[in-house]
């Protein structure tokens, strides 16, 4: 059930993150890592907690705490999750820490993988951001569609920006963190079919890391309009994340290398294995909403 949008709906937790917020408006080599804001926190977890109907949570909380326990080990450790608003890893977040066991300590130990957008383009979504613990990046996509000639300032950019974003992933990944990367890059438009396909770079991920689980997620409590993010539309919901067992990176690269064909595109390869991975866990888990007959 929509209930309105972004933007009238939490007009006044968007002035509370923003009077509380301390977010750069320009992302540079020096400040791809930034650390959550514990003072945003609170007004996120409100949104989620007035939009998440009754019967909301998740499942695998078990499967989250193997990954944590591999990582506090000194392994590297990846959460690769579906991506459908700016709202997901606020879902994801909230209903770990609310999930019992380790979950408050798994929650807190997120490092999300964002795109720069959301820090330059709206001071709410950026101040929204700002809740949480990050490493930005300039997005793959958006680097392959600058002009190599007219664009050689931006490119420079771009780069200098992943290649410290890199070291600020190899610093963190093996202190007890879990690395949250959404592996399509980009949130699931349904005008856009090409939205929902996983991005090559995410094989990079999956080779220089050790452990990884799956998260789908199912029900929609902000959807995607095509106008400013600020007027993305909200509804009232149920969400359920499921979190998959624990998967060797290493085995689960080379089995989906060793099955695909001769002249295919092996970093694609993986990232499309990734991105039908979580579709089924999505179409599972949206079996289990639908009432018995």
């Amino acid at each position: 059930m929509m209930v309105g949008t972004l933007n009238t709906f939490f007009h006044d937790q968007i002035k509370r993150a923003i009077s509380t917020a301390n977010v750069p408006g320009v992302i540079t080599e020096d400040n791809v890592f930034q650390e959550g804001n514990p003072d945003i926190l609170p007004i996120l977890d409100e949104m989620v907690e007035t939009l998440a109907l009754e019967g909301s949570g998740l499942e695998g909380l078990e499967n989250l705490e193997d990954l944590y326990e591999k990582a506090e080990s000194g392994k590297s450790c990846l959460l690769l999750s579906e991506h459908y608003s700016n709202l997901d890893l606020s879902i994801v977040s909230l209903m770990t820490r609310k999930a019992g066991g380790r979950g408050n300590e798994i929650g807190n130990a997120f490092i999300a993988i964002a795109g720069m957008k959301l820090n330059e383009d709206n001071r709410a979504i950026a101040a929204f951001a700002g809740a949480y613990s990050r490493i930005v990046i300039y997005p793959s996509r958006t680097l392959q569609d600058l002009d190599p000639e007219k664009d050689k300032a931006e490119i420079l950019r771009g780069n200098a920006i992943n290649r410290a974003a890199m070291k600020a992933i190899i610093r963190n990944k093996y202190n007890g963190k879990l690395i949250l990367v959404f592996p399509s890059g980009t949130r699931y438009r349904p005008w856009a079919p090409e939205s929902k396909k996983g991005v090559r770079d995410i094989d990079a991920y999956i080779r220089s890391f050790d452990y990884m689980c799956f998260i789908a997620l199912n029900g929609q409590i902000m959807g995607v309009q095509k106008s400013n993010m600020i007027n993305d539309a909200v509804y009232k919901d149920m969400v359920r994340v499921t979190v998959s067992p624990v998967h060797s990176c290493n085995e689960f690269r080379n089995k989906v290398i060793s099955l695909a064909d001769e002249n295919e595109d092996k970093k694609q390869a993986v990232a499309d294995a990734i991105m039908n991975e979580l579709e089924k866990m999505h179409v599972t888990t949206e079996e289990k909403r639908l009432p018995s007959t």
